[in-house]
């Protein structure tokens, strides 16, 4: 299994951002990052320099969201989807994204869920529990 780094993953959205703006040739997980990237103005400051954003801290206390760890479940949930990988994970954040009338506000809803799956499963110590992440997005979907 892949298991890249901290610095990995930046330098990867790092080197997307800075061949989606020279026009150059992107790989399939590239040009899926770079459409969320494109989404997330407010980050492209921190994707620009790849030496800052290697050496960068984002803590709680700083009180900013890190952009990789945003960008990364973003791309994380379009790949979940692309292999509906938990099974009926697609159907969920579809609907969702039609109850919203919006992908990007259905992805950041997702990903709520997704941390709190994350989160009860290192509070418990067992396996994540799909179907429960599923479900909780599924709610969304109809409230």
């Amino acid at each position: 299994m892949f298991q890249p780094s901290q610095h990995d993953v930046r330098r990867f959205f790092c080197d997307t951002w800075r061949k989606q703006q020279q026009g150059l040739p992107l790989t399939p997980m590239e040009a899926m990052a770079a459409d969320w990237v494109t989404e997330h103005p407010e980050y492209h400051a921190d994707l620009a320099d790849v030496d800052a954003a290697v050496a960068a801290s984002y803590s709680v206390e700083d009180g900013r969201t890190n952009p990789f760890l945003h960008l990364a479940m973003h791309l994380s949930i379009a790949e979940q989807c692309s292999i509906d990988q938990p099974t009926g994970i697609r159907q969920a954040v579809a609907l969702l994204a039609a109850r919203r009338n919006a992908l990007h506000q259905a992805h950041h809803e997702v990903m709520e869920c997704l941390g709190e799956m994350i989160w009860s499963s290192q509070r418990s110590g067992l396996p994540p529990d799909g179907q429960a992440y599923i479900d909780a997005v599924r709610r969304r979907a109809t409230s």
